[in-house]
């Protein structure tokens, strides 16, 4: 598999769903939303046959290279209030998944996240939020106690769970945007710290509708995240 015979189907079909987004058919919004997140999460999460990007990536890191150390994203979208440009495989997975959590709950339907202090101890993270304000040094340490079996796990509850969010929004709920009360419960439940460069997201997420996190933390956040590590190490064949 080559990269852009991986990377081009998604941007394809990312492009459709933004496309969708701006019109009223919910039932083309909801087929090309499962799509698309399909695409960049593992395929257990979906039940695909075949692999994704995550897949690669994940198979790779589950082999002894969660400390990898790759670029944190291809794009300098949020990297002004970044601690560190550069950060160890299994950090991108942590990352992209307590957002996923994060959002997909407590702001799409104003429920409880998936994470845990079961969940904590498991995974062996010292942190509970996303990890953003962690420096170079600290994500280091952070990526060496992590469980990336126990990660892998909790990848797959949130996936799965995000799959029945996704598949239960309506029209109005999409186009919507979610109560402050809501935004900031995430910062009351350590999603995220009061570092700005940790706190920023609240005023970037209480900015978006319902279909706007569809597109960022659900989907396209995924792909800011998961084609660093495919260009710079050699996982595809």
């Amino acid at each position: 598999m080559k990269k852009e015979e991986l990377f081009a189907p998604i941007r394809e079909k990312y492009d459709e769903l933004k496309k969708a987004l701006e019109g009223t058919d919910i039932e083309k919004i909801r087929e090309l939303t499962l799509e698309v997140h399909a695409m960049v999460h593992p395929a257990e999460i979906s039940g695909r046959t075949e692999k994704t990007i995550a897949d690669y990536v994940l198979e790779y890191m589950l082999s002894g290279n969660q400390n990898e150390i790759v670029p944190r994203e291809d794009y300098d979208v949020d990297l002004h209030y970044a601690g560190t440009r550069k950060v160890p495989m299994c950090w991108q997975f942590w990352h992209t998944y307590r957002i996923e959590d994060l959002v997909s709950n407590i702001l799409m339907v104003n429920q409880n996240q998936i994470f845990n202090a079961k969940w904590q101890k498991e995974i062996g993270a010292s942190i509970t939020d996303t990890g953003n304000a962690l420096e170079f040094d600290e994500a280091v340490a952070f990526g060496k106690e992590i469980n990336v079996f126990a990660l892998r796990d909790y990848m797959i509850a949130v996936g799965k769970n995000t799959r029945r969010i996704l598949e239960s929004l309506t029209l109005d709920q999409i186009q919507s945007m979610v109560p402050e009360e809501w935004v900031m419960r995430i910062l009351e439940e350590g999603g995220v710290t009061t570092d700005f460069r940790s706190v920023w997201l609240l005023v970037f997420w209480g900015r978006l509708t319902r279909g706007g996190m569809i597109l960022t933390p659900m989907t396209d956040h995924h792909m800011m995240h998961l084609p660093p590590c495919l260009n710079n190490l050699t996982i595809l064949d």
